[in-house]
């Protein structure tokens, strides 16, 4: 049975939810140093709310990450903000997403790139996801799978995002670059600090610079029912 189109109002939102809301998070979103135009455009304009469960919706546009079931969490939009900008400083065609989680980075890249590939290790998920961004008519080719593993049939990519945080970087995910591609991702540091990374590829070395401290959920292996 097909699903239902959502409505104007379950776009547009109401009260902590609204379009005044949605405008005062991206005031936020600048005064925490956010400068792409088109990523702020993008949030401005999507319904984060219909991300997380109904019951936390109020908080969707709130600074903060919310749960989203299976120790997962939907990150905060400073997050969102920034992993998008640095996605997009290369101007890049093909892009991997490992973890879509909730959807909704998935849901902002989509807009953004011109083809978008993400996977998710927990199906239940990843069927949430495709719902609602089959639903906004998001282009975005999904897939449940070990993210650790990336996504070979689909390689190479320009960028490669990861949403959670790995403790070793599987190898595999480098050879999916392109010669010049970067990847993007939470690493865990021998002190238990995690850093934003970037690591670029440059012909058969990679150059990896360290951005910004980051706390996210683990990246883990294996696929979840």
């Amino acid at each position: 049975m097909p699903l239902p189109e959502l409505s104007p109002g379950e776009l547009r939102g109401r009260g902590m939810t609204s379009q005044r809301t949605r405008d005062r998070m991206i005031k936020r979103l600048i005064q925490q140093g956010v400068r792409n135009q088109c990523v702020l455009e993008v949030m401005a304009s999507e319904p984060r709310h219909l991300f997380v469960d109904e019951a936390l919706a109020h908080r969707a546009y709130e600074d903060t990450a919310l749960p989203i079931g299976f120790g997962q969490t939907l990150s905060q939009p400073l997050t969102v903000a920034r992993m998008t900008e640095l996605v997009l400083r290369t101007s890049p065609q093909r892009v991997l997403e490992v973890g879509t989680g909730s959807g909704y980075q998935t849901l902002i890249l989509s807009r953004l790139v011109e083809t978008l590939y993400s996977v998710e290790r927990i199906y239940t998920l990843h069927e949430r996801a495709a719902e609602r961004l089959w639903r906004l008519g998001a282009p975005a080719t999904l897939a449940v799978a070990d993210g650790s593993e990336g996504w070979p049939e689909a390689a190479p990519f320009d960028v490669i995002l990861l949403t959670a945080c790995a403790q070793t970087l599987p190898e595999v995910l480098l050879e999916q670059l392109s010669y010049d591609g970067v990847l993007i991702a939470p690493l865990e540091e021998s002190d238990g600090s995690q850093w934003l990374t970037q690591i670029k590829r440059i012909g058969s070395a990679f150059e990896k610079r360290r951005l910004e401290p980051v706390r996210f959920v683990p990246l883990l292996q294996g696929v979840v029912d």
